[in-house]
């Protein structure tokens, strides 16, 4: 649901009453960042206990609307449970102080005590030491991987592989089932599947930009809203891909350091030995997992259910999975094809006569450039957005985006009739994979990883 300024202070002020968290002392100010869920910063005045500069600093976590809630495994108040249970375990988690009632007129979700630190990957990955926060990250994530069913409250699922899979499938369905990089994913997981293991909590969304850091120190764990049972494998491969390395792709482990490193680390505190096998596949699963996430984030906003500019701008991130998928998977594909030239699908840039909505788009962008030192907070964010947005509108001018094949090409993967072992079938999804990144993410930086490896034919000419 839609809140307005007035409404959010006059909730949270009855939830301050009702939590005896003290009067509401400032305005809340939204957080930038929060794919999925708001999330808003607030003070109370007198802090209940004042022993530091938190004290007194909460957090608002909710939905930005309760049909967003719906089909999920578990609402806010389990999450709220699971949170506290994992810091009895001693993992570095926030305290939950009051979970939303209806009566609040807030919708669903719960508040927090503030943390001290930054959740901002770009301060975090520039911290002095890098490898003792990837030990600490280790550490708290084998904590995580402790709890069993019995210690958190009912409702937590327990992950059936084969089912999981099922289900990304059909939400690549429903999604329109023409993205061939994403069906060769799908059908990957289904060949490959490995046999169940005893289940363990996972967090499900631990990587950098859900660790809050101070210095070099590991302050808080956040996003518990997708947490499960399942192979602990899932948990440590997610924060390793690609895309949650940020600006440091040499980094591969949560952008800090390298995957042994990591490896090692949760293996002395968890007292396991991690197979390589089971890693391989719960990377290629997560990279699928977060495709679809990507690409439905539109649908999520055609429907009403969140409106936010940032939902139909990260829906063009589902690029960028496609990418690090085929980069996991062509080591697969006989090595005469990946000698192969990538066609190149993009076009010239000459252009004549009146501005086309490419240039409309790069001329309103760089209108919005000089609002930036008039924005804050949230909005300033959002200004980011919105011209990356304009961004796409004018790369997308310059290339070849809807490509004839790719609905076809995506069933014959599917069910088995086309493969990587075909001829020009790798060379054909590379070039796919770069003119849509080109467009959606050229900053991306597996594009330059994939550029090196893959070179190209001379491009069409008009």
């Amino acid at each position: 649901m839609g809140i307005s300024a007035d409404e959010l202070s006059a909730g949270l002020a009855r939830v301050c009453a009702r939590a005896g968290l003290g009067a509401l002392s400032s305005e809340p100010q939204r957080l930038t960042g929060g794919a999925v869920m708001e999330s808003w910063l607030f003070r109370t005045s007198p802090p209940p206990t004042p022993s530091s500069e938190e004290e007194g600093a909460f957090v608002l976590r909710r939905a930005p609307s309760l049909a967003f809630m719906e089909g999920r495994a578990y609402g806010h108040a389990t999450e709220a449970a699971l949170i506290e249970a994992a810091r009895a375990k001693g993992v570095t988690a926030p305290e939950v102080v009051a979970v939303l009632a209806e009566a609040d007129g807030l919708g669903s979700g719960f508040v927090m005590r503030a943390l001290p630190g930054t959740a901002d990957p770009k301060v975090i990955l520039a911290c002095d030491d890098p490898d003792g926060l990837l030990t600490q990250a280790a550490r708290d994530l084998a904590r995580i991987h402790r709890l069993r069913p019995a210690d958190v409250p009912e409702g937590v699922p327990v992950m059936d592989y084969r089912a999981a899979i099922a289900d990304l499938k059909e939400q690549f369905m429903e999604a329109g089932g023409d993205r061939p990089i994403i069906a060769l994913g799908l059908k990957w997981l289904e060949d490959n599947c490995p046999p169940e293991v005893e289940p363990v909590l996972n967090h499900g969304d631990y990587r950098m930009g859900n660790l809050l850091v101070e210095g070099s120190r590991l302050t808080g764990v956040l996003d518990w809203e997708i947490a499960h049972f399942g192979d602990r494998h899932e948990d440590l491969a997610f924060g390793c891909m690609a895309v949650w390395r940020f600006a440091r792709y040499d980094r591969p482990a949560l952008g800090l350091g390298s995957i042994e490193d990591y490896l090692t680390a949760y293996e002395a505190e968890a007292g396991v030995t991690v197979d390589p096998a089971r890693f391989r596949f719960w990377t290629i699963y997560r990279t699928v997992w977060w495709a679809l996430g990507c690409l439905k984030m539109a649908a999520q906003w055609r429907s009403g259910a969140d409106r936010m500019l940032e939902r139909v701008v990260i829906s063009r991130r589902t690029s960028e999975q496609e990418l690090d998928l085929l980069l996991l998977l062509e080591e697969d594909a006989p090595e005469m094809e990946k000698r192969r030239l990538v066609p190149d699908f993009s076009m010239a840039d000459e252009v004549w006569g009146e501005a086309n909505w490419g240039e409309i788009a790069t001329a309103v962008s760089e209108w919005l450039a000089t609002l930036k030192d008039r924005m804050e907070g949230h909005d300033r964010f959002q200004l980011a957005v919105a011209r990356n947005a304009l961004g796409i509108i004018a790369r997308e001018e310059r290339s070849i985006r809807t490509l004839a094949f790719q609905e076809a090409m995506a069933a014959e993967i599917l069910s088995g009739q086309t493969t990587l072992k075909g001829k020009e079938v790798l060379a054909t999804l590379r070039a796919y994979a770069l003119v849509m990144i080109e467009a959606d993410s050229p900053k991306y930086p597996s594009l330059t990883d994939a550029q090196a490896r893959w070179p190209r034919n001379p491009p069409i000419e008009e």
